[in-house]
């Protein structure tokens, strides 16, 4: 059995008392626990699919047992599955299908309770936070203490340790992209039954949308970003920092009944990243979010208004939809910064 907490063995009634256990960091078999890199290297040689072997190794490696690094084998082995079918199949979040995820949410929610706001900034942007770690924790104990948590965290595999042990303090990390997306998704719909919990600052937020209001737009979005938990990815490509505020702002905009809400919408020469549609007072809405490299806030928003205009976003809305007043956003955003301009 891998993957699981100990088996509770102080009763007489157990029947299973005598298991050899091999925690995290054993030496002992450390091997076998996932595939090492040149049995996934092999394995993608094998299939002809050698050209995915970067797509493998950011989204399922890094696990860490004993002396050795290995990957998932149940993600490599499903991902190489669907590369059978379609070669430029893009990597799965296969692990979410087989959790609950409710660990994560458990961590999340004790944010103020004995963990902290930056703690899980610090995961989610590939850094490490130390804890001490109980490798004899039961199922009965799992969420006795926050310390406890931690440790649940890294036997089940949604964290790693890198470095060595210093006795029962270890430096954790998460492992990969897969489950750093798992914690993005735990993290962005807690932020949005949050913001579901604020329906003034909801309708006054759309409302400054609909209005041409640039400057309510951007004092309310910068106050939901404050809000929000920071996922400082500082190692990723920038469309991938830009589709993080991509998803807050749908987060908060797909609350608003009566909002027709399009993401990535095919419009005019291109998609627009969001799309939307005020159907009963014939108004149509196009946003497009850059992050500002650099804290260059007014750079990106113009950017943006201009691969607005260029590429023709939102002509769809008045040809089709009959909207008569149509507002265009670019949206420029840096860490928990953002600037808002408008092109009516």
């Amino acid at each position: 059995m891998t993957g699981c907490l100990r088996v509770s063995k102080e009763s007489i009634f157990t029947g299973l008392n005598n298991l050899k256990v091999f925690s995290v960091p054993s030496v002992r078999f450390d091997e076998y626990f996932g595939f090492t890199d040149q049995e996934v290297r092999d394995m993608l040689a094998h299939y002809g699919r050698s050209g995915r072997y970067e797509d493998i190794r950011d989204w399922y490696d890094g696990y860490r047992f004993g002396n050795v690094d290995v990957y998932c084998p149940w993600d490599v082995i499903n991902f190489c599955d669907d590369l059978l079918d379609e070669p430029a199949a893009p990597p799965q979040n296969y692990w979410s299908n087989t959790s609950g995820n409710d660990v994560i949410r458990r961590l999340i929610e004790r944010m103020g309770n004995g963990v902290t706001k930056g703690e899980i900034e610090s995961l989610v942007a590939g850094e490490t936070v130390t804890k001490e770690i109980h490798e004899d924790l039961t199922y009965k104990q799992v969420y006795d203490s926050i310390d406890n948590l931690w440790s649940l965290l890294l036997a089940t595999g949604y964290l790693t340790y890198r470095g060595k042990p210093d006795g029962k303090r270890y430096q954790l990390a998460i492992p990969n992209m897969e489950i750093r997306e798992t914690f993005r998704g735990q993290i962005m719909a807690m932020f949005k039954e949050e913001t579901a919990k604020d329906p003034e600052m909801l309708t006054a937020f759309c409302t400054a949308l609909k209005t041409g209001n640039e400057q309510e737009a951007q004092r309310l979005f910068t106050a939901y970003l404050e809000k929000s938990i920071s996922l400082r990815d500082t190692f990723v490509r920038k469309s991938l920092k830009e589709n993080f505020y991509h998803v807050i702002l749908l987060g908060i905009l797909g609350l608003k009944n009566g909002w027709y809400v399009k993401s990535n919408y095919e419009t005019g020469d291109g998609y627009g990243d969001i799309v939307i549609h005020v159907e009963d007072e014939g108004i149509g809405i196009v946003i497009e979010v850059k992050y500002a490299q650099d804290g260059r806030l007014e750079e990106a928003c113009k950017e943006a208004l201009r691969q607005i205009e260029k590429r023709g976003y939102g002509k769809e809305l008045i040809q089709d939809k009959d909207c008569h007043t149509l507002f265009r956003y670019g949206i420029g955003c840096y860490k928990k910064q953002c600037k808002v301009m408008i092109e009516k």
